[in-house]
């Protein structure tokens, strides 16, 4: 049988990149002279920027590290042993850069397995065990803290989680095994499947200590100290842990159905992870924790060979590295500093951008207006929201006080705009309208000022064409609401110069966006996809398809939600006028819903009211509709929706909209909310053959969203 240490050497070479976390072991004298400690510190040799993680190569240095305490704890030397991190930082899992080479499913069953032996060589140790969270944990760091005897958390911990689910995997070193049986599966569930499909949603460090994982909590300034004390304590038997008792009936069955709801209601089924966590966790109920990492093993490996795990990495990949460096931004020394900004418009957008803008760069905001009123009020919402980050202890009062002095409203654009580096307009979405008041910009603004529009679809070279200085004008298309959705879809016109644009990609860095460099065509990217897809999901309601049936058609794609509802927050308004101009560009693929049309004319905010706490469709709106007689299936109806998605995201990337698919995949995301799991939406096209089919080619190179060759 191969060995732990060969299975761990061979996946080493594998992966000869790795940057490798060593485990230093050192020796403390424990408080009140309970004795010698053994206590191993994870360490990738880089400050807290570049996380430790776990690869094979770093799974060695901990076994070797072990090797040392097993021997010390046999010879009677050490009376306890405890793992905790590099400052900030515990250790954040398996590198994901190593799951991305594995082509077989040997290598990748020996990445689970060698894991396992490892940790499990800290639970089987005959000396009492400890974990010192200490800093951000998450997935096998998470993991390798839950084979100690006992587990401490720092209060200051800002991130702890157990992602797998989120990218397409399971927690496979033990936590789908030993977190139920620990702080039982209700709990364990919320962990491992809700918050993980929750965006991935991070515990802190109260919240650890709380649910149960971590037996004691400690504030940051002494943490270690603290822990020592408290093992000092445990082992002298002055302090003594006790867990809550596990149901291990009928409780653990519902917990896991439950666990199948909450998956159901984000995937529909179209996605494994969540479901093989759930059947180990199903399979644990007995406490047989063998048993479930052999089932993790198996589960990991047959993941890892998956499409949906390559995806779900792909994803991972583009919002943490592609959206660090946006493709195509033009030098950052060629930006302008922006010392103030001038916001034009004080409606609900404008002020969501004045808030945000004070927020993140903290200058001066000035919002205008066509009356006073109009300023006022949102002058007053940004301070009002200001007003429920002090209240919600986000921010303190000296910083609200100074945000709130930061952000003022002015009827005089050249008292308001004379010396702001930086002006976006947020009025109404008419092309007449935004020259208008860019040329109105132009005649009391500064020289260098750079001028921004908003438009979700509006041509960004047309809108500059009156100007002298066509050049200073830049699309800046934020996504609402403004202070969550991470995109900003940055527009170069025509004739917009590099100094404008270098001074856009700042200021969203600034802002803390994900920023995509667009061409500037109709609707750009996230609005023209969707407006394509949502387009032909009202022709096919049109054409006659009950509205039920074309919802449920579409939940297997899990998305954050249905285009029914998708329509209501966007606003039946905004939809129809965005499907009219896309109309104008191309006629052949976008039509205008004479349904949806009769909805706007009506006033009404969508298909659906609610009665008795249930949403139900409006029966006004129903009256409002004319149906066909053409009646299509729930697989009909998916395919001819994605096959147009496909051929629009095709003729796009023809077009040069944007530089490759990996930006559409991001815009996707970020802007859109298209399911991380799936990797966005070329990936999914491309899984399941409608990219080939559409387009007679997929979108992406094997290899890049996929298993390699």
């Amino acid at each position: 049988m191969t060995s732990t240490t060969e299975l761990l050497q061979h996946g080493a070479e594998l992966f000869p990149g790795e940057v490798v976390t060593t485990a230093h072991v050192r020796h403390l004298d424990l408080p009140l002279q309970a004795g010698k400690l053994a206590l191993i510190t994870l360490d990738n040799g880089f400050d807290h920027t570049k996380p430790t993680t776990f690869g094979p190569g770093s799974l060695l240095k901990l076994s070797a590290a072990l090797d040392q305490v097993e021997a010390e704890a046999a010879a009677g030397t050490i009376v306890g042993a405890a793992i905790t991190g590099k400052p900030f930082i515990f250790a954040v899992g398996a590198d994901l850069k190593g799951v991305e080479l594995l082509k077989e499913h040997a290598d990748a069953l020996a990445i689970g397995k060698g894991g396992h032996e490892v940790f499990k060589r800290i639970a089987a140790l005959p000396v009492p065990t400890f974990a010192f969270y200490n800093g951000a944990a998450m997935g096998g760091g998470v993991e390798v803290g839950l084979h100690a005897t006992y587990r401490t958390v720092s209060s200051g911990v800002p991130a702890f989680s157990l992602p797998e689910v989120f990218l397409g995997l399971v927690p496979g070193w033990g936590g789908c095994s030993i977190l139920p049986n620990l702080i039982g599966p209700s709990k364990a569930i919320k962990v491992i499947i809700e918050n993980s499909m929750n965006q991935n949603k991070q515990l802190k460090g109260k919240d650890v200590f709380e649910l149960g994982i971590a037996d004691a909590i400690f504030e940051p300034a002494d943490f270690l100290e603290q822990s020592l004390l408290w093992a000092a304590k445990v082992l002298k038997g002055d302090v003594v842990v006790e867990r809550e008792e596990i149901d291990r009936g009928k409780a653990w069955d519902d917990a896991v159905a439950w666990g199948r709801l909450v998956a159901d209601a984000k995937v529909h089924g179209a996605a494994p992870a969540a479901y093989k966590a759930l059947d180990i966790i199903a399979r644990v109920k007995d406490a047989d924790l063998q048993a479930g990492f052999d089932a993790e093993d198996a589960a990991l490996a047959d993941l890892i060979m998956s499409g949906e795990l390559r995806s779900g990495i792909y994803a991972f990949n583009l919002v943490q590295r592609r959206a660090k460096r946006p493709v195509g931004a033009p030098d950052k020394s060629l930006a302008r500093p922006v010392s103030k900004v001038g916001v034009v418009g004080a409606g609900l957008m404008a002020s969501q951008l004045a808030l945000l803008f004070a927020r993140r760069l903290e200058v001066p905001v000035v919002l205008t207006d066509i009356d006073q009123e109009r300023v006022d009020k949102g002058v007053g919402y940004v301070h009002a929201e200001i007003d429920k980050l002090l209240a919600k202890s986000r921010i303190g009062k000296d910083k609200a006080n100074r945000l709130k002095g930061l952000v003022s409203g002015s009827l005089d654009k050249a008292e308001a705009f004379g010396d702001a580096d930086f002006v976006i307009e947020a009025v109404f979405e008419e092309m007449g309208v935004k020259q208008t008041v860019f040329a109105d910009l132009e005649d009391v603004v500064s020289p260098t000022c750079v001028l921004a529009t908003n438009t979700s679809s509006l041509s960004v070279t047309e809108m500059a064409s009156k100007l002298k200085h066509p050049e200073r004008v830049v699309g800046f298309h934020f996504f609402n609401p403004v202070a969550i959705l991470p995109l900003l879809e940055i527009v170069r016109g025509d004739a917009t110069d590099d100094a404008a644009l270098a001074t856009a990609f700042a200021v969203s860095k600034k802002l803390k966006k994900t920023s995509v460099l667009c061409k500037d065509a109709p609707a750009f990217v996230v609005n023209r996809i969707l407006t394509r897809f949502m387009g032909e999901i009202q022709n096919i309601i049109d054409e006659g398809t009950p509205i039920a049936d074309v919802e449920k058609a579409v939940e297997p794609l899990g998305l954050p939600m249905s285009p029914i509802v998708l329509l209501e927050l966007v606003g039946p308004a905004i939809a129809l006028h965005v499907s009219e101009t896309l109309h104008g560009a191309f006629p052949e693929r976008f039509t205008v819903s004479a349904n949806l049309a009769e909805v706007v004319k009506a006033g009404k905010r969508g298909f659906y009211t609610w009665v008795d706490g249930r949403q139900v469709l409006d029966p006004e709106v129903l009256e409002l509709l004319t149906f066909g007689d053409s009646v299509l299936t729930e697989e009909q109806v998916r395919a001819r929706a994605l096959e147009a998605v496909a051929q629009e995201i095709g003729l796009m990337l023809a077009e040069g909209v944007v530089a490759e698919a990996q930006d559409i995949d991001l815009c996707m995301i970020t802007g859109a909310g298209w399911p991380f799991h799936l990797g966005g939406i070329t990936p999914y096209l491309d899984r399941e053959g409608i990219s080939e089919r559409v387009n007679g080619k997929p979108f992406l190179a094997p290899g890049v969203a996929s298993v390699p060759a």
